[in-house]
């Protein structure tokens, strides 16, 4: 996305190849999404014969100052660029137009030709960029919204200081605020926060005086040398968090240090945690947060432990009741074969059950066990279902006792 650097090094080629030349041909693309507030028709017969007098810029926005109103601007977005055919602009992820290539741009949004033959274009492949024709940029939104720019009106030492200690946002959020500071986008504020050691999140109002300086410098000095390179990203210094910021987590390092990455102010944010830490109030507040995420993180594991431990005894108490289930069942077999007498034996004798069982337990069958479970559970209610009368139910109404009946005992032998 192009930043303060990259929109003036496009101003500096417009004013030293532009300037004092008349327009005598332009074409305008049919998108109305990039070229707003004017029909594509009429700003091409607006722009011709007029002669370029200026080329100003306040932070990521340009404008063309003709002989005479309204003014074409640009507001780059987060593609928009300008090509000079011949001319090499920048190599900050584009390059010069080569002879060979197709011309005019194939996201070409507007191509002036001026009366030396000297064409230039207005590109935007996203189409988040603006093209305009007003009277007085500077007036009007977006423009007039601008804080001071970072490179043309750099705030004095102690008015920056000021400004940020009466700001209660976070250090990074705060740098990409275009009201508060123009010009400065996300990589830059990466930069200049690393080459200060400030961390993303540090609140700008908790930053020391020592820090505020060294970060008033960092901003003028990462500016300036950029543009000393024309943006050639290449040339930009090894110590710069530049060259990595955009690697994979884990493989991203500076100077032999890890880079990690935060959402700050809405942005992905590259920083170096052993270099940029947390002061004051921020580094007891990030603690504190550290530190619940980490109690939420236990309990949810302790939860999930007692879960399973709740799931053991259950599991146990299945297993009793078969067994349970199984002994009944055996008992009443025993009752049954004492009724029908020993001459009847029982159809399931009780080693033969067992045998079965041990059979459907080697393998690994439970429905027999479930049947059983729920035969027995069947039959208990039965014996307690109140319609049906029993022993004990008629011995209560004669007024008798439920005790067993008594043996009659046997005469004795008279010898």
């Amino acid at each position: 996305m192009p930043e303060l650097p990259e929109v003036e090094v496009a101003r500096r080629a417009l004013e030293e190849h532009c300037v004092g030349k008349r327009i005598v041909r332009c074409s305008a693309a049919d998108d109305t999404k990039v070229i707003d507030g004017v029909a594509p028709p009429r700003l091409e017969a607006a722009l011709v014969g007029r002669t370029i007098s200026a080329a100003r810029r306040k932070g990521k926005n340009l404008w063309l100052a003709l002989d005479s109103p309204p003014f074409p601007s640009f507001q780059f977005g987060m593609a928009g660029a300008i090509y000079i055919k011949g001319v090499e602009l920048s190599k900050y992820k584009r390059s010069a137009v080569s002879p060979t290539e197709e011309w005019p741009l194939k996201y070409s949004k507007l191509l002036v030709v001026m009366d030396d033959g000297l064409e230039f274009s207005f590109t935007d492949k996203r189409r988040f960029a603006k093209i305009r024709f007003l009277d007085n940029p500077e007036a009007v939104p977006p423009i007039s919204e601008l804080g001071p720019d970072a490179l043309f009106e750099p705030l004095h030492l102690d008015d920056f200081v000021e400004s940020l200690s009466r700001k209660k946002a976070p250090i990074k959020a705060l740098l990409l605020d275009q009201s508060f500071i123009s010009g400065i986008g996300n990589w830059i504020a990466d930069e200049v926060l690393y080459q200060a050691r400030i961390h993303p999140m540090q609140t700008a109002s908790m930053i020391s005086k020592e820090k505020c300086k060294a970060l008033h410098q960092c901003i003028i000095e990462v500016i300036e040398k950029s543009l000393e390179v024309g943006c050639n990203s290449s040339q930009y210094p090894e110590n710069w968090i530049f060259h990595s910021r955009e690697k994979k987590p884990g493989k991203a390092f500076v100077e032999g240090k890890k880079i990690d990455f935060i959402t700050v102010g809405g942005r992905t944010s590259a920083y170096v945690p052993e270099l940029q830490k947390l002061d004051g109030i921020d580094a007891t507040a990030s603690r504190a947060k550290i530190s619940k995420e980490q109690s939420k993180s236990n309990k949810a594991a302790r939860e999930v432990d007692d879960d399973e431990e709740e799931a053991k005894p259950a599991k146990r108490g299945r297993k009793q009741l078969v067994k349970a289930t199984h002994e009944i069942q055996e008992d009443e077999e025993d009752a049954k074969a004492s009724k029908r007498g020993r001459k009847q034996p029982a159809k399931t004798s009780k080693g033969s059950w067992k045998k079965a069982h041990h059979s459907s337990e080697g393998s690994g069958d439970d429905d027999s066990d479930d049947e059983a479970v729920d035969k027995v559970v069947a039959e208990q209610g039965k014996r307690r279902d109140p319609k049906q009368p029993s022993e004990a139910k008629s011995s209560s109404d004669k007024g008798g006792s439920a005790a067993p009946a008594k043996r009659p005992q046997r005469k004795k032998r008279q010898l």
